[in-house]
């Protein structure tokens, strides 16, 4: 590890009212934390002191003006905002949206910067959030605009990941909203990654249907028949490795999923329930499809236990992980890709 670049890790502190900053300061309590990479935390110095103070987290760090700042071996905070906060733990506060935007924006910033490498982002409330300047769902689409690429949700562990066809999207509108060029471009987007940021070299993709045992030949729906399988053949037919679409009720239980490299889900529920019930505290949010890394853990605020210093930092510490793994395998892809053997001449 001493003789690779330590990464520089931006973090957004999320939701103050909720479990984020929590999990944050658990993770780097243990200092062997420190030799994978260089945190830098955006919030404020005096709301990180108060965090310390209420949760009783003994962690020592370091305050600076700006990421170009930070130095090594430390826990690094960017002061983004010099409002006295006002803590109410498990509240949805007007206050605690305002500032997690506060905290996204600035390290989004620094990451199009080059200020810092990759980017885990605490979890924030998708209502609280919105705002004049800020109109989007959750983290996902903002990060689609501001750093280019088309995203996708794919949610990550060494064993299993699952990506959404469509992602916050009301059930209703689901079956409207996919198409053939959709499922391409998903599918597309999941094979490219699966090569470039996990360096699986042939990935085999398993799609799931639309409706209860993919239609049923069309007693229970037509979607599965009309759009996805004419979807996978043309796939197929550009040396794609997908198959399905699978019935979604029984893929998980029987262990389909463990013959596949992805998953691709047709909503959201549909991907996310087995994959946190298989997965929960172990997993990772990974928005493939960005030109940056970005991950966050797969739980939410948390505001039930938020500011009793019970929550479980298992699966933000993963996802600092992930990060680090993903922007060193794409580091070595720009390289083989870059440097490509040319071919020898034989000498005479």
């Amino acid at each position: 590890m001493s003789e690779e670049k330590k990464i520089k890790l931006g973090i957004s502190i999320g939701d103050i009212n909720g479990i984020g900053c929590e999990v944050v300061l658990k993770t780097f309590l243990d200092p062997r934390m420190l030799e994978f990479c260089t945190p830098v935390i955006f919030a404020s110095n005096k709301f990180i002191s108060q965090q310390k103070q209420d949760l009783k987290i003994g962690i020592n760090y370091h305050g600076i003006q700006s990421a170009t700042h930070s130095s090594d071996n430390k826990i690094n905070i960017v002061s983004v905002w010099k409002e006295t906060v006002d803590l109410k733990y498990g509240q949805a506060t007007k206050q605690g949206g305002s500032l997690a935007i506060k905290s996204l924006k600035a390290s989004v910033k620094a990451l199009k910067q080059g200020e810092i490498d990759v980017l885990v982002t605490a979890p924030i409330n998708k209502s609280n959030i919105q705002s004049e300047e800020f109109n989007f769902p959750g983290h996902t689409d903002y990060l689609a605009r501001e750093l280019g690429g088309e995203s996708l949700m794919f949610m990550v562990t060494p064993e299993l990941k699952i990506g959404l066809l469509t992602d916050h999207l009301a059930v209703k509108d689901v079956p409207g909203s996919i198409n053939g060029e959709l499922v391409a471009r998903k599918v597309g987007i999941i094979d490219k990654s699966l090569r470039m940021d996990f360096g699986i070299r042939r990935p085999k993709i398993a799609l799931l249907g639309i409706n209860p045992h993919s239609g049923d030949n069309g007693v229970i729906g037509k979607e599965d028949d009309e759009v996805l399988r004419p979807a996978i053949e043309e796939l197929s037919r550009k040396g794609i490795l997908v198959f399905g679409p699978y019935a979604a009720d029984s893929f998980f239980g029987s262990g389909s999923h463990r013959q596949f490299d992805a998953v691709l889900a047709a909503y959201h529920d549909q991907g996310l329930i087995p994959f946190k019930t298989l997965s929960f505290g172990k997993g990772v949010n990974f928005t493939a499809g960005l030109s940056h890394v970005r991950t966050s853990p797969d739980h939410g605020t948390a505001y039930e236990i938020a500011g009793k210093g019970v929550a479980d930092e298992s699966s933000f510490k993963e996802a600092v992980f992930t990060a680090i793994d993903i922007f060193r395998n794409r580091e070595q892809h720009k390289e083989l890709t870059r440097q490509p053997l040319k071919s020898q001449k034989p000498k005479k």
